[in-house]
């Protein structure tokens, strides 16, 4: 792949999880009459950027899954990214927007249940992500080899971590710059040679 495009694509790929940390770096700690505004409103931005994570992990696979087992992975790798932007943007929208909202106009008691339901959206959203994650990477090995293992584990990490991090500062902050890291490793190997490990 020549220069330019390689940092292009590089950019793509780690621009969300980038953006993400730079917002946890901002994002209050607690949500407090003080905050509630803020908190909402940081959450409205950020809507359309959470489901934007998952382009690190559609990018490396991207072309149309051929009739073999890495296409039927890079199908469940669409499956698991489709399941983290619809469920993780519910928990943007109903811990983030509307529980910022509820508290900004002196709605008291709702926050803790918006926050329980975003809870379980949020979770189930990332169990897709790592479903997505694990597929990719697979896909990634069969025609990469070990090369793929550093990517794998910083990114496997990063699932890990953002179950019950989300973007707070500072464990957030740092799975967000893992996922960064993850998604530039394994875009790097995707673009090169390939050694596959299937049949010819």
């Amino acid at each position: 792949m020549r220069p330019f495009r390689t940092v292009c694509v590089l950019l793509l790929v780690t621009a969300p999880p980038l953006l993400l940390a730079a917002a946890g770096v901002v994002h209050p700690l607690h949500l407090t009459t003080t905050t509630a505004g803020r908190w909402a409103g940081l959450h409205v931005v950020l809507l359309p950027v959470f489901p934007l994570l998952v382009l690190g992990l559609l990018v490396p696979v991207w072309g149309r899954p051929r009739r073999d087992v890495d296409g039927a992975l890079t199908v469940v790798s669409w499956a698991g990214c489709l399941f983290f932007a619809a469920y993780y943007s519910g928990l943007d929208a109903v811990a983030g927007i509307s529980a910022g909202a509820v508290v900004d106009h002196g709605v008291h008691g709702a926050a803790g249940q918006l926050f329980a339901m975003g809870d379980q959206l949020g979770r189930a959203g990332v169990y897709g992500l790592a479903v997505a994650s694990l597929a990719t990477c697979v896909v990634l090995w069969r025609r990469h080899g070990a090369r793929v293992l550093p990517g794998a584990s910083v990114l496997a990490v990063a699932c890990w971590s953002f179950v019950d991090s989300h973007i707070f500062w500072p464990r957030g902050v740092m799975t967000m710059i893992g996922f960064a890291v993850a998604f530039a490793l394994l875009t790097t190997v995707a673009f090169r040679p390939t050694i596959s490990l299937t049949n010819p």
